[in-house]
Formats: C-alpha cells, structure tokens, sequence
C-alpha cells in the first residue's frame, strides 16, 4: 500500500507540473492487441505518451496491424526485446500465447507490467510482475445491474450478450459478469421468463451492426443487448435507421469513446462502464519510473468500474474528445 501510495502522489505531482528528476535512460515500450484504428487505444496511448515526457523517457507505443492479433502482437514484443528495454507494457489478452515471451523478458531483467488485460490467473499464470487495468467479471456485473433497473416490469425478458472476442480474457470476462447477474436476477424473479443467448458480436462497428442487427431481426422481442466494448454504438445506428425508439431495446457496454457516448446522448445507450484508459496509459510509465529511480516495486492499480449514464453523457463528450477519458 505504501509503494502505491508514493506511485500515486509521484502522479499527482506530475500533472500538476511540478519538476522531477529526469529519467535519464529510461526505454518502455508498449505493445498490445490493438490496431491503431481502436479510439480506446488512442486514450491510452495519450496517456502513455504524456507521461513519458513528465519522465522524459524513451518510450514507444506499438500497435498490431490487425484488430485483436495475438499472434501479431507477440511478434511486436520479441522485435521490442531485441532493443532490450527497460520495461515491457503488455495486455494479457490470452492465458498461453505470451507466456514465453513474458519470461524471456523477466529472465533477461525487463520491468513487465500487464496493462488493460491480464492473465485470468494474474501472477499466478504469468510472469508480469503487476497490473493496471480493470476487473472485468466484476464490470460486466455492474453493468448489467445497471441496466437492469430499466428492465420492463412485467413480461419475458429476452438479453443478448455480445462476446465481441471469443477467447480472448477481456471480453469473456466481462460477459461472464454479464450472465451471472443475469441468473441471480432469475433466480430472484422466478415468476418471470428471464433468458439469454450469446453471440460473437465482433470488434468493428460495421460488423457488429450486421451481426446483432440480423439478431435482432429474428428476434424482434429481445429486451437488451449487451456489448462487451463499445460496439453497441453500431447497434445503436441499426435500431435508429430502422426507426425503433431509443430505449425499446436497452443497451449498455464497455469504454467512453466519442461514437457510443454520442448514441449515448441520443438515448439509445443507457449505461457504460469507464475503465480510464488514460490512466491505463499514464500510470504504468510512472511505476517504471519509480522502479528504475529507486527500486520500488510495480504494484497492481484497478482503473475502476464506474457506471456512466446518460445524464453524465454531454460532461464526458468534451474530455472523451481530447482522449482523456
């Protein structure tokens, strides 16, 4: 408690301006599953960036050509070793794939932090030493508890949880957090048909919109989708050029970026789960930092599960905008 403490005013300090000593030699560089095309990512990267030059550390953010590459991004990380770097910022997005590649970095003396996604056994199944990032079974429930204050009060309820990655942590966590509210929800309301389907929804707008749109067509009485990222603002797009009102089917998912908070405004989202991507950025270069400066240990940092709703929309649009929510 009393490293993150330090790590904590050491990253107060910095954005309020005040000077510290450089960090003279410093290289982090941060690979990850995303494109450069993912907005969230862009947070993150904002974040990242901003606190290297607090540091002036040498840093470098390195982005998979294709959406959700794992394969990809392991490749981005064994080029980055080859530079030998101080410290390795990585997301964890499946239990076997980096595995290897995570030891090599620590057997070789790099700083390795798991950011954004992690091992579903944390330390116990990878060898980073540490994660910033979300809880996301626990997220999911918020969510879904979230939404289901708007649940109708009578009749069926028909949900759809869209696994926008299968296989990968992030997502089935967070759907995993989805349904086990949504049985403990029908175990509490036995007098009412409560169910649920699942479906790979996908990472792209254009496909999420065609994929949960012909669902929907099939099964117009659906109550809610659930998105695990913020690809339910293609779901939204769908349900407004086809006239549906907003709030006929409820939907909520993942992350704070301009194109759902904008669905979100028009009320066709009606609740998020922000995980501070800039924060996932930021906080990670100032623990490698303090590792580097005075050998404190990198400590794990949960980003949060704060629910957003629409009445907070038009307050968030503004720093959403500037990549820094």
């Amino acid at each position: 408690m009393k490293k993150l403490t330090a790590m904590l005013l050491l990253g107060v300090a910095l954005i309020g301006g005040q000077s510290v000593a450089r960090a003279d030699g410093l290289n982090i560089v941060f690979t990850h599953h995303s494109s450069a095309s993912n907005t969230f990512w862009q947070a993150v990267k904002k974040g990242f960036d901003d606190a290297c030059a607090k540091v002036e550390a040498n840093c470098n953010m390195v982005f998979t050509q294709t959406e959700g590459s794992v394969e990809q991004q392991v490749a981005n990380m064994r080029a980055a070793l080859a530079a030998k770097p101080d410290a390795l910022l990585t997301s964890i997005v499946d239990d076997h794939a980096l595995d290897d590649v995570v030891k090599e970095a620590r057997d070789a003396g790099v700083l390795v932090i798991a950011v954004n996604v992690d091992d579903t056994e944390g330390a116990k199944g990878n060898a980073r030493q540490a994660f910033v990032g979300q809880g996301f079974k626990p997220a999911g429930y918020s969510l879904a508890k979230a939404i289901s204050e708007s649940f109708p009060k009578d009749g069926p309820i028909k949900v759809l949880v869209g696994i926008s990655a299968p296989g990968q942590n992030w997502s089935e966590s967070r759907g995993a957090g989805v349904m086990q509210f949504l049985e403990e929800y029908k175990a509490a309301h036995k007098d009412r048909d409560v169910s649920w389907e699942r479906i790979d929804s996908g990472t792209d707008l254009a496909i999420t919109s065609d994929r949960v749109g012909a669902y929907l067509n099939a099964h117009p009485d659906t109550t809610a989708y659930f998105d695990t990222g913020f690809w339910c603002a293609g779901v939204a797009r769908v349900l407004a050029d086809r006239g549906v009102a907003p709030g006929k089917v409820l939907l909520g998912g993942f992350d704070l970026v301009p194109e759902v908070l904008q669905q979100m405004q028009k009320g066709y989202v009606q609740a998020l789960v922000d995980q501070q991507p800039y924060m996932q950025g930021f906080m990670p270069v100032m623990e490698a930092y303090l590792n580097k400066k005075i050998g404190l240990a990198p400590s794990d940092i949960d980003t949060g599960q704060g629910i957003v709703r629409p009445k907070e929309a038009d307050s968030i649009m503004a720093l959403s905008a500037q990549g820094l929510r």
